[in-house]
């Protein structure tokens, strides 16, 4: 790991954080949006890889997302498991190609196949169903600003590749990165009890810091992209709006409602 990253941001595009972006894996994620008309968004999937190539002739969304932390109901008709080709609906899994780093929209039978590390040769993990938080964990300004993240919300999580956290913040442009100050996550919310329960390339910290209220959890990285996609599709203006604030807090009221406490 690195000590002390130099602070900055980028938007990236591609994958699930990290190495070359490729196959279906853009497509997949922007499935887990409807975005509004109007001209073409950048291509939400965040990548560390500074040539990771774009695929931004993908087809829309199906579903946007939905408070409970997973798309509503209502599959577009074509939509398919990007592994055997099988019809799916919503909600319908997500598997993580590792190499491509990517997320592919699949049936349960799919799904079950790479629910352990190592199957699939350790090129496919599948996103699991586990939201969790615990009532003792604070983040304080201190912490905060030690991280170096310029909003409100972000994700962090472990990418196997690089062997490091990396983290990334929603915004208008898609998922960004926030260069990670590898000292200051080690030594502050890196050492809580979520954190130290991450499913490497899976699973992701979601932090979001709003009207005075933290919201810390433990959610499937796919139900970071949904957030990812809300901003997308809601921002207005200078700070977003407040359209998209009410449906932030449903999201995240969602996702609170299914987490449970961490044991140990």
């Amino acid at each position: 790991m690195n000590g002390g990253t130099t602070n900055g941001s980028r938007p990236s595009g591609g994958g699930t954080g990290g190495g070359a972006g490729g196959g279906s894996g853009g497509t997949a994620l922007r499935r887990l949006i409807r975005a509004r008309p109007g001209p073409a968004a950048p291509v939400l999937a965040p990548t560390a890889g500074p040539t990771a190539p774009t695929d931004p002739a993908g087809p829309p969304g199906p579903a946007a997302p939905s408070a409970s932390g997973r798309p509503v109901e209502g599959a577009d008709p074509g939509e398919r498991c990007e592994m055997c080709g099988t019809a799916i609906g919503e909600p319908h899994s997500h598997v993580v190609h590792l190499e491509h780093r990517s997320l592919l929209c699949t049936c349960r039978p799919c799904a079950l196949l790479f629910a352990e590390r190592g199957a699939g040769r350790g090129r496919y993990r599948t996103v699991p169903d586990r939201y969790l938080r615990d009532p003792a964990m604070e983040v304080t300004e201190a912490q905060w600003d030690e991280l170096r993240v310029p909003v409100r919300m972000a994700f962090f999580f472990r990418n196997s590749d690089q062997e490091q956290v990396l983290a990334f913040y929603p915004s208008p442009a898609g998922a960004t990165e926030s260069l990670l100050p590898m000292d200051a996550w080690d030594e502050g919310l890196g050492a809580s009890r979520l954190a130290r329960e991450l499913e490497p390339d899976v699973e992701a910290l979601l932090i979001a810091r709003l009207g005075g209220d933290t919201t810390c959890l433990l959610v499937p990285i796919d139900a970071c992209y949904e957030l990812v996609g809300l901003v997308r599709t809601y921002w207005k203006g200078f700070d977003g709006g407040a359209e998209l604030w009410e449906h932030v807090g449903g999201f995240l009221a969602g996702l609170s409602d299914r987490s449970r406490e961490v044991r140990g």
